[in-house]
């Protein structure tokens, strides 16, 4: 069986270099307009770089960490001045508590097995009242139904084989978002047609102690 860090490398292998990152204009437009200049913000699975390197030209503060080594090597020959780190698929990151103003995960959240760790290592890097931004595919009733009235699609979009390992609702996200002890929680479901959109953008504070 192969580690976790082998599995991730074999995925990205597979992905073309510079490869435009799914809705990544929605998804660059939600993340600008929660941060400011000097925003201290963590991008969790940076891949190669393409939003941190957007953040760091609106002036945030920007450290940028992936469990793979194939997309750091892509987004340092990209962005050279970029803060880029590669961390431990499982356990705990090698970063200190409280100290990121914003964490930014965009699809990220349906590649991850440990979900409970994984929030909880977000949750302890940001600071009291910091802010969780995050996308992930939508999985919504209607398009489900899409889905499941073209079986072929239905089976390519659900393959054991994929990556992707979680599927979300805008309820469900909601639900394990304030199960994890955050609040103000926006969970809202953007891009392609009404009643068929591809995308959650959710946002979400950690609690006051």
């Amino acid at each position: 069986m192969p580690a976790a860090g082998d599995y991730h490398e074999a995925v990205w292998e597979g992905v073309p270099e510079g490869l435009n990152p799914a809705e990544e204009g929605l998804r660059r437009a939600f993340l600008l307009a929660h941060v400011s200049v000097g925003t201290r913000v963590l991008d969790v699975g940076c891949g190669e770089g393409r939003f941190a390197a957007a953040l760091a030209r609106a002036e945030a503060e920007v450290v940028g960490i992936d469990v793979a080594a194939e997309p750091l090597r892509r987004a340092r020959l990209r962005h050279p001045r970029l803060d880029l780190r590669q961390v431990q698929a499982e356990g705990a990151w090698p970063l200190q508590d409280a100290s990121f103003d914003a964490v930014w995960a965009g699809e990220v959240i349906e590649h991850v097995a440990d979900t409970a760790g994984w929030l909880s290592e977000l949750r302890r890097v940001l600071r009291s009242g910091g802010e969780l931004l995050l996308s992930t595919p939508d999985h919504g009733r209607l398009r489900m139904l899409r889905w499941a009235l073209a079986p072929r699609a239905f089976d390519a979009h659900f393959n054991p084989r994929a990556d992707h390992l979680r599927f979300y609702t805008r309820r469900t996200l909601t639900e394990l978002l304030e199960d994890f002890g955050f609040h103000d929680v926006d969970v809202r479901s953007a891009g392609g047609p009404p009643g068929a959109r591809r995308q959650l953008l959710a946002s979400a504070r950690r609690s006051r102690f």
